[in-house]
């Protein structure tokens, strides 16, 4: 297991750590909104926020690979979560990303998601990465695309989740490195 207070990831204008407490009413913002939510399984009730962020937090105790809570370093505020996971019977190792409304259109996604692919590849030893990707999000396949990375096949997610149906974005640590 991973000692999750020590990881922090800093790029030009973003820390990556794994969220926190403290971070609840920005999660809760993010969690609760529709447009952000739209195609991370829909828009959350406050009760419903809560246990995910109590999700997020435990998650990091379970696994090596959770999703990084992204703090702009300017404002000191969480904006989002984005990083590698691949929590129980997840179908791919994944690098996921979402931002909290207010800071999409910044670049801060492919800032964070760059760095976390650099994390999975270098400290977590992966020799791929894939981005799970409803066809309707063209935001995403964009990101993904940036990225380097290419469309492939589809894969139902595990559990409760089972009826969504999603398009597989990969690359390798070789083709990343190269990017």
């Amino acid at each position: 297991m991973t000692d999750s207070y020590s990881i922090q990831l800093e790029t030009d204008r973003l820390i990556l750590r794994p969220t926190q407490a403290e971070d609840w009413p920005f999660a809760r913002d993010f969690l609760m909104c529709e447009d952000t939510m739209r195609h991370l399984g829909g828009h959350q009730q406050e009760s419903d926020a809560w246990r995910t962020l109590a999700q997020w937090i435990g998650l990091w105790s379970l696994t090596d690979a959770a999703m990084f809570g992204v703090v702009e370093k300017t404002s000191g505020e969480w904006i989002g979560r984005i990083g590698p996971w691949h929590p129980l019977h997840w179908p791919t190792r994944e690098v996921g990303w979402g931002l909290r409304k207010a800071y999409w259109g910044k670049g801060y996604a492919f800032e964070a998601a760059a760095a976390s692919l650099d994390y999975a590849f270098d400290e977590l030893g992966w020799d791929s990465v894939t981005h799970l990707i409803a066809d309707e999000n063209v935001m995403s396949q964009k990101l993904a695309e940036r990225l380097g990375s290419t469309p492939g096949e589809y894969v139902n997610l595990p559990g409760s989740l089972s009826d969504v149906r999603l398009c597989v974005w990969s690359q390798t640590k070789d083709r990343w490195k190269n990017h």
